[in-house]
């Protein structure tokens, strides 16, 4: 069942009253699980170079791409490669991407990156990486106005080594618009909802992402995401569900065809593999006890990239 737009909050990760911002943060998360972020300090040419830089990428040819294929989650993923909804009988998602880890002067971890010929794409590493450390920023931001909206210190993720070395990803999509495939089942993205800790995506002014606030109603009820120019779509992911006990809730999204070419850019942020995640004292009492047992995170989104790929 589709329904219409989904009205989301909008937060203003400039405001100067943080408290105030921690609260509506607070409210969207348990609410909705999803929220426009504005004000965050990257410039709408610069999502535009990424934007232009991604589709001379996707616009190579096949085996120029496969030359960079994905290894340890960096690299190339072709149409069909990948599933969100693992339940799904349908042969994979049709969309293609690029998955971009955390860089060399971030991490120590950070060489496992692959980049296409500066040959042939000149301006697209350094586009990227600058994109990269404007949005781990903003990210890190939004997460010390998350630690507010638990009422938590502001530098609680910190704190517990989940900023140390984070493991952010960013991750290029490209929905082809004309599949000549005439099954209904195929989706750009299958149903899922997000592994780790929230997700910042830009994308371009082109429909096809919905949410379905209730993950256990049937039928399910999915609704239209409407594009704001400039503004991020933030997701609350999993592993933030698990941390905050199910009080914010990681929400199943979808991106259907729409026989447009769709780019988007995906930016997770996830903690230090070597972080624990384990439920929250502000989310947890006697009569509300935690519902996960405490886990690495890099041993929890390792299984979740392996049942992915399966």
């Amino acid at each position: 069942m589709a329904n219409s737009a989904l009205q989301l909050p909008i937060i203003d990760l400039c405001s100067s009253d943080r408290i105030s911002t921690a609260q509506s943060i607070r409210q969207a998360c348990m609410e909705f699980g999803f929220f426009y972020l504005i004000n965050h300090g990257i410039e709408e040419e610069l999502f535009k170079r990424v934007f232009e830089e991604s589709r001379k990428f996707f616009m190579l040819p096949f085996e120029e791409n496969m030359k960079v294929v994905r290894k340890n989650h960096r690299g190339y993923t072709p149409l069909y490669a990948e599933k969100l909804d693992t339940s799904s009988s349908t042969k994979g998602d049709s969309k293609e991407s690029f998955y971009i880890g955390p860089l060399e002067d971030i991490a120590t971890f950070g060489k496992l990156n692959q980049w296409p010929p500066a040959e042939l794409l000149p301006l697209w590493r350094s586009t990227m990486e600058d994109y990269y450390k404007r949005v781990l920023n903003a990210g890190k931001t939004l997460i010390s106005l998350l630690a507010l909206a638990l009422n938590l210190e502001e530098d609680f993720f910190e704190k517990v080594g989940a900023l140390d070395q984070p493991n952010g990803f960013l991750r290029l999509l490209h929905y082809p618009g004309e599949l000549g495939i005439g099954d209904q089942q195929i989706y750009g993205a299958s149903s899922h909802s997000d592994y780790g800790m929230i997700t910042l995506l830009a994308a371009e002014d082109v429909a096809g992402l919905q949410v379905c606030r209730e993950k256990s109603e049937q039928p399910q009820v999915w609704e239209d995401v409407p594009h704001i120019k400039g503004a991020f779509i933030v997701n609350i992911g999993d592993m933030m569900e698990r941390w905050t006990n199910c009080l914010f809730r990681s929400t199943l999204h979808r991106v259907l065809p729409t026989g447009r070419e769709r780019h988007s850019a995906a930016f997770f942020l996830d903690p230090n593999p070597d972080c624990m995640v384990e439920c929250l004292k502000s989310c947890c009492s006697e009569s509300f006890p935690p519902r996960y047992p405490p886990i690495r995170s890099g041993d929890y989104l390792e299984e979740r990239f392996r049942l992915t790929y399966a």
